[in-house]
């Protein structure tokens, strides 16, 4: 996957350039580099935006008298999306030495490597990491001619439903465009930071992102962008930002200046798969929870991180306790697996 976008040296320098990764914000990085390639890593004084949370872990370190921050980890900082989390071809050990190096220069309590694809987790298997489970929802192309073609999976009351709610949103008076990246003008940007920022606001946070970030990406990575925007006549409504490979579309941010019915549906799930089997994208990731998302076809899938802890009767008691959490999660799955509206007949 060689054009997964999160691991660009645009949107990893965007980051940066834009202070959103700083010692001050948390994100100190301290990334690893070896021969022809490199691993992201930052030195964590919180657990914020990281969304594998170990809260319990954390607090559990204090209760015994432990230091939990700092601590070390390799992710895309705001970003929970599976994929590679290297460039290059390292071998594991090269990996793990580094890593070591790291918690020892640091005095890190240890790391923590979040939504690794498959490749990757496999890559690690011979280290002492733990692995913890989680589900999350995919929608994936199986082939579909268009939208209709993928209602006509779905059972005939689940069919109803969901084109009751995407004719809701037009008899509100809602205009939806979509808009590559190179053709989104600055006024059109200054909006979705806008509706973007609106999201935290209204809770009482700051964002995490700045415009400036977003604004260096118009700049660096159009091309792996698409803007979605909904207006009623000439009054701008929301906007949700998508980023994309040859191979997966990824729903990213989004954000409302008016709370309508069925608008984050439309814009986050339904414009998505259409542009998806539009465009011929095998997988759309829309995000993290959100049990709503499989009524509307995206399929449970189980997401990994890998755990190693330098205190080894932690490393005991949180080993024992993600075997036990795996269980109810490849539970979870299953329940979920039942509620999907497709046919059963498979046509």
């Amino acid at each position: 996957m060689t054009d997964y976008p999160f691991l660009e040296d645009a949107w990893l320098k965007a980051l940066q350039n834009s202070g959103a990764v700083t010692a001050e914000r948390g994100w100190q990085p301290c990334h690893v580099t070896f021969e022809q390639g490199w691993m992201p890593l930052y030195l964590r004084s919180h657990s914020r935006g990281e969304y594998v949370f170990d809260y319990s872990w954390a607090d559990a370190y204090q209760r015994h008298g432990l230091a939990y921050y700092p601590k070390l980890v390799t992710s895309i900082p705001f970003t929970p999306v599976t994929g590679p989390r290297w460039r290059g071809q390292p071998e594991p050990q090269t990996l793990w030495d580094a890593v070591r190096n790291r918690m020892d220069e640091t005095g890190a309590s240890g790391w923590h490597l979040l939504f690794p694809d498959d490749p990757c987790r496999e890559a690690l298997e011979g280290l002492p990491l733990m692995a913890r489970q989680a589900c999350h929802f995919r929608w994936f192309n199986h082939g579909y001619d268009d939208f209709d073609d993928y209602l006509g999976r779905f059972q005939s009351r689940k069919r109803k439903n969901l084109r009751k709610e995407r004719r809701r949103v037009a008899e509100q008076g809602i205009a939806v465009q979509r808009i590559a990246g190179p053709a989104v003008t600055p006024e059109q940007w200054r909006l979705f930071y806008q509706c973007y920022a609106s999201t935290y606001l209204k809770r009482g946070q700051f964002p995490y992102l700045d415009e400036d970030f977003f604004l260096q990406l118009a700049q660096t990575m159009a091309p792996q962008i698409m803007l979605v925007l909904a207006y009623r006549g000439e009054q701008p409504l929301a906007a949700a930002l998508y980023f994309q490979d040859s191979q997966q579309l990824y729903g990213r941010y989004w954000g409302c200046l008016e709370e309508l019915d069925g608008l984050h549906f439309e814009l986050c799930y339904y414009q998505g798969i259409e542009h998806a089997i539009e465009t011929g994208l095998q997988v759309f990731d829309p995000g993290v929870q959100g049990e709503h998302k499989i009524l509307r076809g995206f399929e449970p899938v189980i997401t990994w991180s890998l755990h190693y802890l330098r205190e080894p009767a932690f490393q005991r008691a949180i080993a024992d306790f993600c075997r036990e959490e795996a269980e109810h999660v490849q539970r979870y799955r299953e329940d979920a697996m039942t509620l999907l509206p497709f046919r059963k007949d498979g046509g």
